[in-house]
């Protein structure tokens, strides 16, 4: 549903974003179609995300100081009502993230529960270690077969999104958010998006420490997942 209807279920999109500054004003002009309300959480940003995120129309919740992208997400998650129907955007997906409408118009249309977008392929980026294990960790919970099981732009129903709270810690939050879903008996789909474009993390010491805290994030809401516990 578009913004302006006035009749439908409601539909939020949820952008998590850190230093992005430079992203998330296009990002946020680009969702305002295909949703009736955006909210950027700001997880402790160092520059402009806050400023720039209101002034293309968002409301933003700031965490003060990094808490890491599972807890400011369910942080947020907690102060909002509920929707009908939720988006989970990065926040520097930029002008691209107007190309998310299709997993909206398929949880939509009840196709699915949860419904994840499906980069195209990178030229640059890391090994895929990181992505692997957690594919790997999926498919020994679940069974589901991931090929994007990193990816932070999904549609949800209110009831895969209920599956899966609270939201694991830090960058196991997508990774957990699947397993929990596909337990619940959840739908879950992947979907090729075509030109969908991120900030990408190189073969640098930057994107190598990334990784390393992706992966152990990972692991830990992985062996939380195994042991039952959130």
């Amino acid at each position: 549903m578009a913004v302006g209807d006035v009749e439908g279920p409601r539909v939020v999109a949820l952008v998590a974003a850190r230093n992005e500054a430079d992203r998330i004003r296009s990002c946020v002009v680009a969702l305002r179609p295909l949703v009736d309300e955006i909210v950027v959480v700001d997880d402790g940003s160092t520059d402009g995300t806050a400023a720039e995120a209101l002034g293309a129309g968002a409301a933003v919740i700031r965490t003060g100081r990094p808490r890491g992208k599972g807890r400011a997400l369910e942080g947020a998650l907690r102060r909002l009502p509920p929707a009908e129907r939720w988006l989970f955007v990065d926040g520097d997906l930029g002008d691209s993230a107007g190309r998310l409408g299709r997993l909206l118009e398929i949880v939509a249309d009840g196709a699915a529960d949860v419904a994840i977008a499906v980069f195209p392929p990178s030229t640059v980026g890391g090994f895929g270690l990181v992505k692997r294990a957690a594919a790997l960790g999926i498919r020994t919970l679940t069974g589901f077969e991931a090929s994007e099981p990193l990816s932070g732009q999904r549609a949800l129903t209110a009831q895969a999104l209920d599956a899966a709270r609270p939201l694991a810690g830090g960058f196991g939050v997508e990774t957990a958010m699947t397993v929990d879903a596909l337990r619940a008996g959840m739908r879950v789909v992947e979907v090729p998006v075509a030109e969908l474009d991120h900030r990408p993390t190189y073969r640098d010491v930057r994107g190598f420490a990334h990784r390393g805290r992706q992966g152990m994030d990972i692991t830990l809401a992985l062996a939380r997942r195994i042991l039952g516990v959130r």
